[in-house]
């Protein structure tokens, strides 16, 4: 079991010809609402790969809350955890013609006592994960001690942060950039990963990924090449996938591989969740290049 405790919102996706700067204007050509959040797509994301996702994040007690959490339902997400003491937040996504994306969101209603309970009963399922996103942190790092948690990133602001999610996660995911601003360069973060005794992902778009292991291993692995349409969704995608692997027993550095397939896949359809795959989808695709080396090198 898993349970995804962090943000839904309702998406509005504006298409955009560039992403504007400051004082610029830009016309929209197009703009589209839907669903998303970066724990409820990557709860969707592991449903589909047959885990069993739950949803315990913080909605409304009103329609479009109520659509929400069907769609979540219909994707084979549980939803008993979700607190319906807030409101759906609204995400504005830009997105240009070459799939690349800016995002405004706004903050939900997760309170500390929401984590804690939330944390409680995930400890008391057998097989089970947390997942928490890097805006819980540091303020969450305490709550979630002893829980085999799984964190991404996204949304951390500071090395305090960073470092407290390392301190009590089993796995930490973080995009690039994200690790090198705060945790430092490669050294620093194999080091991190062996003094905290987690297993730190860091994922590079097209490039790939790289996992920095708690015995001191390095592992890397291709993206998948695909004319990218839209990237909304695929690091949620990433990560809700990796859980999934985990969730079925599968060593990390293979989850990764796993992982990095789907996240390709899923940018191929514009939206944050059209483009999640199936398992079935990201088995027949497996085939694609790959890093000729995958095996563990030492640091």
């Amino acid at each position: 079991m898993i349970a995804f405790c962090g943000y839904a919102n309702s998406d509005l996706t504006i298409g955009v010809p560039a992403l504007p700067t400051a004082g610029n204007r830009v016309q929209a050509t197009t703009i589209d609402r839907g669903d998303g959040g970066m724990a409820a797509n990557a709860a969707v994301a592991a449903a589909r790969m047959g885990a069993d996702a739950r949803f315990a994040g913080v909605v409304g007690n009103d329609p479009l809350s109520d659509a929400f959490l069907a769609a979540l339902v219909a994707d084979g997400v549980d939803v008993a955890w979700t607190a319906r003491t807030g409101g759906l937040t609204t995400s504005v996504i830009l997105v240009t013609p070459d799939g690349e994306r800016s995002i405004i969101s706004q903050d939900d209603a997760i309170t500390a006592e929401h984590l804690v309970a939330v944390a409680t009963r995930t400890a008391a399922c057998e097989n089970s994960w947390l997942y928490l996103d890097g805006y819980r942190f540091p303020w969450a790092a305490s709550m979630v001690r002893g829980v085999r948690t799984i964190v991404d990133l996204d949304g951390c602001t500071r090395a305090e942060g960073a470092r407290a999610a390392l301190d009590v996660a089993d796995h930490v995911i973080a995009g690039r950039a994200l690790a090198g601003e705060l945790l430092g360069d490669d050294s620093a973060l194999a080091r991190a990963a062996v003094r905290t005794a987690t297993h730190l992902v860091v994922t590079d778009g097209a490039r790939g990924w790289q996992m920095y292991a708690p015995d001191g291993a390095w592992h890397e692995g291709a993206a998948l090449p695909v004319s990218a349409v839209d990237a909304t969704g695929a690091g949620d995608c990433f990560v809700g996938v990796y859980a999934a692997e985990l969730e079925r027993g599968v060593a990390p550095a293979e989850a990764a591989r796993f992982a990095a397939v789907a996240a390709g896949l899923s940018c191929t359809e514009p939206g944050a969740r059209a483009g999640l795959p199936s398992r079935d989808a990201v088995t027949n695709h497996r085939t694609a290049p790959a890093n000729p080396n995958p095996a563990a090198r030492s640091t």
